[in-house]
């Protein structure tokens, strides 16, 4: 899969990077341990955050400047690393969805990067494009139903929108019959260190679900 970057996405987010990682997966439903390591990692990170805390995370901060430079909320439409840790800092329970989901909310969790994960079999074409969204454009958000991603950053394959750093399509969500993953890590500024994020990630991946045949690729405006 190769990702085209627009020059309105390189406009707002000069220094954005795109970690896009690929790999041949058996999902499953979410194991005892890897339940445990996110609410562990759930549980620290209510230990020493306050609700004002959050968006000063780099990796947090970065996506909503983003989001602001493309004229976009990012209060009404948060980003979904922060608004997974708000959730955790709340106090709120968190959702148990499968493996590959709860993989990705525990590096998202830990690194403060927006992650988009799809099921690479249900993406249309070979090329995805990172752009902005339209008025009125099409989006069926996993669990949310139509969400307006206007001004938003948008991934899109060639019949539309599959993912935002809010929310991911519905057309392309993660269940139990993936297959086959792509997963988009979005730096739009770096806090934990993207060769540690990209090893937890493959990490995970090879322990939770089984990965063969990873392949990573890097991506700049």
């Amino acid at each position: 899969m190769d990702i085209r970057i627009e020059d309105t996405i390189r406009q707002a987010a000069p220094g954005l990077l795109v970690v896009a990682i690929e790999a041949d997966v058996t999902n499953g439903e979410t194991s005892e341990e890897l339940w445990a390591l996110l609410n562990r990692a759930a549980a620290d990170i209510r230990d020493i955050t306050e609700l004002p805390d959050i968006n000063r995370r780099p990796g947090i901060r970065a996506t909503r400047d983003a989001y602001k430079a493309l004229g976009k909320e990012p209060n009404r439409y948060r980003p979904s690393a922060e608004a997974l840790c708000r959730r955790v800092v709340k106090g709120m329970e968190l959702y148990r969805i499968n493996a590959l989901v709860d993989l990705i909310n525990l590096v998202s969790l830990l690194s403060g990067y927006s992650i988009g994960g799809f099921d690479a079999d249900r993406i249309q074409g070979e090329v995805l494009s990172l752009g902005v969204g339209r008025e009125g454009e099409p989006f069926e958000a996993i669990g949310r139903g139509v969400l307006n991603i206007a001004c938003m950053p948008v991934y899109r394959d060639s019949i539309g929108g599959i993912g935002t750093p809010t929310s991911d399509n519905e057309r392309t969500k993660l269940d139990l019959s993936t297959r086959r993953l792509l997963m988009c890590v979005n730096v739009y500024g770096e806090e934990m260190p993207v060769e540690d994020t990209v090893r937890m990630i493959v990490d995970s991946l090879e322990r939770f679900a089984d990965a063969k045949n990873i392949t990573i690729n890097y991506y700049r405006p």
